[in-house]
């Protein structure tokens, strides 16, 4: 069982008050979140380069990696720790090529064979999902469910981030079925306090060691 437990919030500012994200990040930082995934697909380039520049700049110096979904132009212009692609990005071997040394590659992943195939061609970290059922998911199908995460996990070597329908009362079966971690949206998005929500996970994990 991992102690090393993740926590990844993925943005989507479209569920967010106008104007509120980058306040969100701060407190995301602030409260030491481990990965923040800035996935903004309609952004222009200018909006999203200053929306990720400010993020980098915020959070140099913590533990918590800023990566951006699918813009490797935008990832490498602006100093991310990474960048996180779908199933229609370029190709995680592509980037792997052309990356610097320690520049994190993330895939999103809704199967085994996906999660292979990503640590094949190079990824150091994968977000499977989804694992739970959740409305933004629908069009993967039904949910994959803990035992697969299980098996998907025990079948790779890089670490598998749960997504999709994660809750606080379901992060433990996430971590008891071996992932290295949780991901989400709604999870960090729709508390009144972010602090709160991230202590609370930690909580979860923490108890397993007592």
């Amino acid at each position: 069982m991992p102690r090393l437990f993740k926590l990844c919030y993925v943005t989507e500012r479209q569920g967010l008050e106008d104007g509120a994200l980058p306040g969100l990040l701060r407190e995301a930082i602030d409260a030491r979140i481990d990965m923040i995934q800035i996935r903004e697909r309609d952004l222009g380039s200018r909006e999203l380069v200053s929306l990720v520049k400010d993020a980098v700049s915020y959070g140099r110096g913590t533990a918590t990696l800023i990566t951006v979904n699918d813009r490797l132009d935008v990832a490498l212009g602006t100093g991310t720790a990474g960048v996180h692609l779908g199933g229609h990005s370029l190709p995680a071997a592509c980037v792997r090529a052309v990356a610097p040394t320690g520049f994190l590659v993330g895939v999103s992943c809704h199967s085994i064979e996906d999660v292979l195939r990503a640590e094949m061609a190079g990824a150091d970290y994968v977000l499977l999902g989804p694992v739970f059922e959740t409305p933004s998911k629908l069009v993967y199908g039904r949910p994959l469910g803990l035992s697969l995460l299980s098996e998907a996990a025990s079948r790779t070597t890089i670490p598998v981030y749960a997504l999709g329908g994660v809750t606080v009362d379901r992060a433990m079966q996430c971590l008891e079925a071996g992932a290295a971690g949780i991901a989400g949206i709604r999870l960090f998005q729709d508390p009144a306090s972010l602090r709160t929500r991230v202590a609370q996970l930690r909580a979860q994990v923490a108890s397993t060691e007592r």
